[in-house]
């Protein structure tokens, strides 16, 4: 049996624009709502299927996205362009910069529901 992560729920204030914040950043699409869920689809078949929240606080989650070096330069851009603050660690304390974490290269953000959203280029412990 092969044991794969299908799908993660994501609380939004407002699914429809978190998902869409998501999906454009990456490059990926929003697929068609079903039940109370909005999906965004990562290219491993993943979904981070959006949800509203009951009106109170979202406890804030980390989401962590592999890609590659194109794939970095293309997001990061779409990050800047969109003034949105960046980050080299998860804590946020160096704002303005990337890290070179294994040889590649990440950065942090929060997503609108102050979600702490992550790219990389390189696994952990995968590098010098």
């Amino acid at each position: 049996m092969s044991i794969e992560l299908n799908h993660t729920i994501v609380t939004a204030h407002d699914k429809k624009a978190s998902a869409a914040f998501l999906a454009e950043l990456l490059g990926l699409q929003v697929g068609a709502p079903y039940g109370p869920f909005i999906p965004v689809e990562a290219d491993n078949g993943v979904t981070l299927d959006y949800m509203e929240s009951d009106g109170g606080e979202i406890t804030s989650q980390h989401y962590a996205f592999l890609i590659s070096e194109d794939e970095f330069t293309e997001i990061f851009g779409r990050i800047q362009a969109a003034g949105i603050e960046f980050y080299a660690d998860p804590g946020h304390q160096r704002a303005g910069e990337i890290n070179t974490n294994d040889g590649g290269r990440g950065a942090y953000f929060s997503d609108p529901n102050g979600h702490n959203m992550e790219i990389f280029t390189r696994p952990y412990g995968s590098g010098s």
